[in-house]
C-alpha cells in the first residue's frame, strides 16, 4: 500500500472519530435540553428554581425563581463538558450567580455560588409546577437596592385586619428568627400566635438570608440605614393595602432600633420592642466582650471602637477580633453606633410596648428599663424565664443556649398574651 493511501485512511479515521465525538457531545447536550426544576438548598429556606435549556448551535437557557420574582431570565452562559460537568452563569445587574454541577441521566447536582457563599443545588428533568401556594403567601417590595420578599400570614375570617411588620435581629437572620446560632422558629411562632388572635403579620428575611438571599449587599457597602429604608418601604406598601387597618411594627433585638427609626419616618399606629437594647451598640459590644476577652484584646477592642466613633478605620485587627471588627464590616458598625436607642424612642408619639425576658443572656432587663425611663408613657412588660429567642429557658448559660436550636419548643405564652392585651387596649 502506498504512503499516500495510508495517509488517506488515517485522515478518514480522524474525521470519523471527530464525527463520533461530536455525535456524543450532541447527545449529551440533547439530554440537557428541556425543563428542569429543583431547589437551591439554602439552610432552612430552600429556594425553588426552574431552568429551561435549548440546544441550537450553542446551548442556551433561562432561569425562573418565582419567589424572587425572576421569570425566564436568560443565563449568561451554559458550558457543557465531556465529563458531564456543567457550568451555567447568571448575571443580574453585575451580580454573578454561578451553578457548577454534574449531570447524570435526568438529574443535575452541584454547587451554587454567589458573593463568596456556596450552597448545594439539585435539578430534576421534567415539567413541574413550582408551588403557587407558596408564592401567594409572599409580598414583594421594590427598594433602592433590589426587590425584597416577605411572608404574609393572615388570620382566618374576613378583614380588614390590623397588621404588624416583624423586623428580625442582627446577623443573617431569616423571617422565622433563625440564624447561624440555630433554628428556633421564634418569629414564626410569634406570627402564628398573633394570627390566632386576629392580627396579620408580615415578616421578612434579612438581606443575604432566606428568600432574600439574592438581595445581599457587599459587606463593605452595607450601612445600618439600609435596614431602615427596607422597613420604611414595607410600611408604605402595607399602608396602601385595603386589606389592612392599623399598621404597626414589632422589632426584635437589633430590629427594635430599626423599628424605632422606621416609626419616625412613617405613620405607623404602634411600636413594640422585644429584647431591644437601651444603649448604643458600642456599649453593648463592650459589655459582651468583657465577659469573653483577655485584657489585651479588650483594650484593643476599646481602641477600635473609639476610632470608629471618630470616623476612622482600623486596618490591622487581631485574628481573634476579625469576626467583629474586620475592616470590611467597620463602616457598617460605625453607622450603627451613631444611634442612641433612648434618644430615638423618646421621639415617638404613638403607643409603645417594651418587652424583655428576665432570662435574656444577650439583652438584660436593664436595657428595657432604660427605654422605659426615656419614654415614660410606654408600657413595660418583663417576662419571667423568657430568653432572647422568646422561649422559657433556665438561667444557666448552657441550658439557655440550647433553646436557640430547638424549633419545637414553643415561645412564651405570656409574650403572646401581653402583645394581644396591648393591641386590644390601643
Amino acid at each position: 500500500m502506498s504512503r499516500k493511501s495510508i495517509f488517506y485512511i488515517f485522515f478518514l479515521l480522524i474525521i470519523l472519530v471527530g464525527c463520533k465525538e461530536e455525535e456524543n457531545n450532541a447527545k449529551e447536550v440533547a439530554n440537557l435540553s428541556g425543563e428542569w426544576t429543583g431547589e437551591i438548598e439554602i439552610p432552612n429556606q430552600p429556594l425553588g428554581i426552574r431552568m429551561t435549556f435549548d440546544e441550537q448551535e450553542d446551548v442556551s437557557g433561562n432561569i425562573s425563581i418565582p419567589v424572587q420574582g425572576i421569570q425566564n431570565y436568560p443565563l449568561s452562559s451554559v458550558t457543557m463538558k465531556e465529563d458531564k460537568n456543567i457550568v451555567f452563569i447568571l448575571d443580574i445587574q453585575g451580580q454573578y450567580m454561578i451553578f457548577e454541577g454534574h449531570i447524570e441521566e435526568d438529574k443535575v447536582t452541584g454547587t451554587f455560588k454567589q458573593n463568596g457563599q456556596s450552597f448545594p443545588f439539585e435539578l430534576k428533568k421534567g415539567e413541574s409546577i413550582l408551588s403557587t401556594e407558596e408564592e401567594e403567601k409572599f409580598l414583594q417590595v421594590e427598594t433602592s437596592a433590589g426587590t425584597l420578599y416577605g411572608e404574609l400570614l393572615m388570620p382566618s375570617g374576613e378583614g380588614p385586619f390590623p397588621i404588624a411588620i416583624i423586623i428580625p435581629g442582627s446577623g443573617p437572620t431569616d423571617r422565622n428568627g433563625n440564624s447561624t446560632a440555630g433554628e428556633n422558629n421564634s418569629l414564626k411562632m410569634l406570627a402564628e400566635g398573633l394570627a390566632e388572635n386576629g392580627v396579620a403579620t408580615l415578616r421578612y428575611d434579612k438581606r443575604g438570608a432566606g428568600k432574600n438571599q439574592l438581595a445581599v449587599i457587599p459587606e463593605e457597602e452595607m450601612r445600618f440605614d439600609q435596614f431602615i429604608e427596607d422597613a420604611v418601604d414595607w410600611v408604605e406598601l402595607l399602608e396602601e393595602n385595603p386589606n389592612f387597618s392599623d399598621v404597626g411594627i414589632i422589632g426584635h433585638s437589633q430590629g427594635s432600633l430599626v423599628g424605632m427609626l422606621t416609626a419616625q419616618k412613617t405613620n405607623v399606629d404602634y411600636f413594640i420592642s422585644i429584647a431591644g437594647a437601651g444603649r448604643s451598640i458600642d456599649q453593648v459590644l463592650y459589655q459582651q466582650l468583657q465577659e469573653q476577652l483577655s485584657d489585651k484584646l479588650l483594650a484593643e477592642s476599646k481602641e477600635i471602637v473609639q476610632a470608629l466613633k471618630q470616623g476612622e478605620r482600623v486596618e490591622n485587627v487581631s485574628p481573634q477580633l476579625e469576626s467583629i471588627f474586620r475592616p470590611s464590616v467597620q463602616p457598617f458598625t460605625a453607622s450603627w453606633m451613631k444611634y442612641e436607642p433612648v434618644e430615638e424612642i423618646a421621639k415617638l408619639e404613638i403607643p409603645i410596648l417594651i418587652i424583655n425576658g428576665e432570662n435574656d443572656l444577650q439583652v438584660p432587663i436593664e436595657d428595657a428599663e432604660l427605654l422605659k425611663d426615656a419614654k415614660r408613657d410606654a408600657e413595660l412588660l418583663l417576662i419571667e424565664s423568657m430568653n432572647h429567642v422568646l422561649k422559657d429557658a433556665p438561667t444557666d448559660r448552657e441550658g439557655n443556649l440550647e433553646t436557640y436550636s430547638n424549633p419545637t419548643l414553643p415561645i412564651s405564652e405570656r409574650l403572646i398574651d401581653g402583645i394581644n392585651q396591648f393591641l386590644v387596649e390601643n
